[in-house]
């Protein structure tokens, strides 16, 4: 009998891959952590429990068949497990980088719940996948019989290109069409390499690519081509651009040179990486070198901030988060990574204005957590007369993001919005109210989570075959 290679959770402890030492890895932009050996990665997979309510599964947006591809992996059938995880997920290896797995698989592992320390998934996952890279098993997307629809697609972000896939797959002729100079969206240009080096992003659009994906970049639609000659030009037509405007600071110097958005400073760093030229990093302007840096803001985007600036050699870097530690949206994992590499957190603090222009310090006005609000988090509240100025050459606004006016941009005010300005798509398919015009992603739910758009754009291309399969039936009758 072949010796049992699961529930080894009791004898085996979690053990994660090595990290970078923090004064190496806080000088550059290569990704902290190591790369599990097989025999590593084979152990830590086998600590699953195989329980028969898998919640690691239930708490992934795409329920991806997480025990399975563990208990492929600690059997050593590494292409069985890589085409378990592609087969519901389009990113795996991006997914495995960049997901908040403590608050989703890993956060509700049954063994965690126990106290044995959750199954190390997000490690397991880019481990086969990157395996599959290397050795092959990736293979390029070859449809079995193409198709004479056509699917125009606005961004080139996750949920865009996870659509694209599941479209092309199915022989479906896909345009995507994207503002920037590279597809990716938030993924090439928003996160930092050294939690998703760029070459795991360009990889998969080139495979794309080979597969047949048009790509359209440096085109603004409602500028270089307009809604209505788009829909024209496709049968069908996937709004996924995301959300990219700033929430914006009030108060006094709010308007000061060298207080930026988080999204420009961000861009601009992930373009130097690539070797691009860009003027606003050359003079300083969206370049923390030398400087003190203060990051408004306790999310995901915000750690982004505060760990790019550590490397690019700020003098100090602080982050202000108006709730404290516990309440603060961001990855917990991330919160620990930026203190060792040199991040001072201030936790209950509120920007109140700002002195100097070009900006040299924050008032800061200290807060307090009072009486849940209707999400049940503690509302913060100031506390006054403690008021005091932080020292600042440059302030970095990292307070989340909203939708764009795309009904006025693109002069087609018939596009269903939200009152947030969300476009107003059916759930689970993403079907709007202008006829074969679907919507996906955060232009749909809102900032959210890369895994949440890989889901929405594959939701979509899938209710978008549906409807070609309806109408070709009914023109077959």
């Amino acid at each position: 009998m072949a010796k049992q290679p699961m529930l080894k959770f009791v004898t085996v402890e979690r053990d994660m891959p090595e990290k970078r030492a923090a004064d190496r890895r806080n000088r550059d932009f290569d990704e902290i952590y190591a790369e599990f050996a097989a025999t590593k990665a084979a152990e830590q997979a086998s600590r699953c429990s195989q329980c028969g309510v898998p919640y690691c599964q239930t708490h992934c947006p795409l329920h991806n068949n997480i025990p399975d591809w563990l208990r492929m992996t600690a059997m050593g059938r590494l292409e069985e497990a890589y085409q378990l995880s592609q087969s519901t997920n389009t990113f795996p290896e991006i997914c495995g980088r960049i997901c908040p797995q403590d608050r989703l698989c890993e956060g509700n592992c049954v063994i965690e719940q126990s106290g044995h320390g959750t199954v190390t998934i997000g490690s397991v996952e880019k481990y086969i996948t990157d395996m599959a890279w290397e050795n092959g098993w990736v293979a390029d997307i070859k449809p079995l019989e193409e198709r004479g629809e056509s699917v125009g697609i606005i961004g080139a972000g996750p949920a865009g290109l996870a659509a694209a896939d599941v479209l092309r797959r199915a022989g479906v002729q896909v345009t995507v069409y994207d503002r920037h100079d590279r597809a990716g969206g938030l993924l090439t240009y928003g996160i930092p390499g050294f939690k998703l080096e760029k070459d795991v992003v360009m990889r998969r659009i080139a495979q794309l690519e080979r597969a047949g994906v048009t790509f359209v970049l440096n085109c603004d639609i409602g500028t270089d081509l307009s809604f209505h000659a788009l829909r024209g030009q496709h049968d069908a037509v996937l709004v996924a651009t995301g959300v990219y405007k700033t929430r914006d600071l009030g108060g006094p110097g709010a308007g000061a040179k060298g207080i930026v958005p988080a999204i420009d400073y961000l861009i601009a760093s992930n373009k130097v990486g690539f070797g691009d030229e860009v003027p606003a990093y050359d003079d300083g302007t969206l370049n923390a070198k030398g400087k003190k840096v203060v990051v408004i803001g306790g999310g995901d985007t915000a750690m982004d901030c505060v760990r790019t600036a550590i490397r690019q050699g700020a003098t100090s870097v602080k982050c202000l988060y108006r709730r404290d530690r516990a309440n603060m949206p961001g990855s917990q994992r991330e919160v620990a990574n930026a203190e060792e590499e040199g991040v001072d957190f201030v936790w209950l603090t509120n920007p109140k204005g700002f002195t100097g222009d070009p900006v040299n310090g924050v008032i800061v006005q200290k807060m307090r957590l009072g009486d849940p609000d209707a999400s049940g988090r503690q509302s913060p509240e100031a506390i006054e007369g403690a008021d005091y100025t932080e020292a600042a050459d440059l302030v970095i606004k990292a307070l989340g993001f909203e939708p764009e006016d795309l009904p006025e941009a693109w002069a087609e005010p018939g596009l269903p919005v939200t009152r947030w300005g969300t476009v107003e798509a059916e759930f689970n398919t993403g079907a709007t109210r202008l006829a074969d015009v679907y919507a996906a992603g955060d232009i749909v739910r809102g900032a959210s989570l890369v895994v949440w758009a890989i889901k929405d754009g594959r939701d979509s291309a899938v209710a978008i075959l549906k409807n070609f399969d309806s109408a070709a039936e009914i023109a077959a009758e």
